[in-house]
């Protein structure tokens, strides 16, 4: 499973990347979590608000911050 973050370093981004490194801990398997900070790049996945959460090329939140236990809620 690859989950990307998306956001350019506010600090909900990175408290995102976070929550989702705790929850990728608690599954089993390889899951790869990549930030991503590069606007061209964030804009090609058509999100208009940060941090974002994206797994495996889909859009699965925007403009909030999750904790570790609604990402794990995504990914199960």
């Amino acid at each position: 499973m690859k989950i990307e973050i998306l956001g350019t370093g506010c600090s909900k981004c990175k408290e995102l990347e976070i929550n989702a490194k705790k929850a990728v801990a608690q599954i089993d398997g390889f899951h790869e979590v990549r930030k991503v900070e590069d606007i061209i790049e964030i804009m090609k996945f058509n999100v208009v608000s940060t941090p974002a959460l994206v797994i495996d090329g889909i859009v699965k939140s925007t403009g909030k911050l999750l904790t570790t236990e609604e990402i794990l809620e995504i990914i199960k």
